[in-house]
């Protein structure tokens, strides 16, 4: 039950972020965020010493197998869509 409404949440929030991307959904701000107050006293910061591996990133030549691919051009008929994004 869990894993479905997951699955559900996790198709809603792509389909929103793909319409805020594609600009089918228009955010406006309407009031400020205000953070609250707050007081810290004292603490420490963890100190860390990492040994990390070497990592050398370079290029050499090699023959490799490519291979080629052909394209041809034909007339057909295709879908269209009409959107009209909502007022700025």
């Amino acid at each position: 039950m869990g894993r479905i409404v997951g699955t559900v949440l996790l198709i809603v929030v792509v389909v929103f972020g793909l319409a805020w991307a594609f600009g089918l959904v228009n955010l406006n701000q309407t009031r400020e965020a205000k953070l609250p107050s707050v007081s810290v006293e004292g603490g420490q910061m963890p100190k860390f010493n990492a040994d990390v591996a070497k990592v050398d990133v370079g290029t050499k030549n090699e023959t490799v197998d490519v291979p080629t691919v052909g394209t041809t051009r034909k007339n057909v008929e295709v879908p269209t869509v009409e959107v009209q994004k909502p007022a700025q």
